[in-house]
């Protein structure tokens, strides 16, 4: 049960309702619930869902890798909703579900290459332990990323780590498939139990 009021969109802000396009855009019941949770504070949802939008179409990074490190971070972070989505641009640019298995071993699984590794490595330590990066880490993903790169990977994995957290709180597990909400134990997003997903626009 999501732990705050999510306000339903006849309360909305006429501006964030306009800008999110809520009555004619494509949303799924979950993403409508987490948007109004953030409709709360319009003042505030109003310049970040614009941040937001900017930030998604800013990256040079190929929308899988940026999947596969957010879906990482969700474990980490064990936000049910995060875990569930498969945003679309990733689904178009390759990912499959057994892309999403390999996440669980990432050091072993034979079907990801070592720049991909070297970006789940960092994405690893920046959810869990972020003061053990160090120049050592930071040299070897400039084997395989430009500066660029590399930044877009630590602006995507501080995005992904503080707000899946923030998701994770306020918990809007209601309409997720069923096996996401049962929150008496860890999950995972390459966990078996999973068999159905949600898939969002970006």
């Amino acid at each position: 049960m999501t732990r705050f009021v999510s306000l339903p969109v006849e309360e909305w802000d006429p501006d964030l309702r306009a800008q999110l396009q809520v009555d004619t855009a494509p949303i799924p019941d979950v993403s409508r619930r987490i948007l109004g949770v953030y409709a709360n504070a319009p003042e505030l949802a109003k310049p970040f869902f614009e941040f937001e939008h900017k930030f998604w179409q800013g990256f040079t990074l190929r929308p899988r890798l940026r999947e596969m490190l957010r879906l990482r971070i969700a474990f980490h972070n064990q936000c049910r909703s995060c875990m569930a989505m498969r945003f679309e641009p990733a689904l178009e640019d390759g990912l499959t579900e057994d892309t999403v298995c390999s996440l669980e071993k990432p050091v072993e699984a034979p079907d990801l290459t070592d720049a991909e590794r070297a970006a789940l490595k960092y994405a690893d330590l920046a959810a869990t332990n972020h003061l053990a990066i160090d120049d050592e880490l930071i040299d070897n993903l400039r084997q395989y990323y430009s500066e660029q790169e590399i930044i877009e990977i630590c602006m995507l994995c501080a995005y992904c780590t503080g707000f899946g957290r923030f998701a994770a709180v306020y918990h809007a597990v209601e309409d997720l498939p069923e096996s996401y909400r049962d929150t008496s134990e860890r999950t995972a997003p390459w966990s078996a139990d999973h068999t159905e997903r949600v898939v969002v626009p970006l």
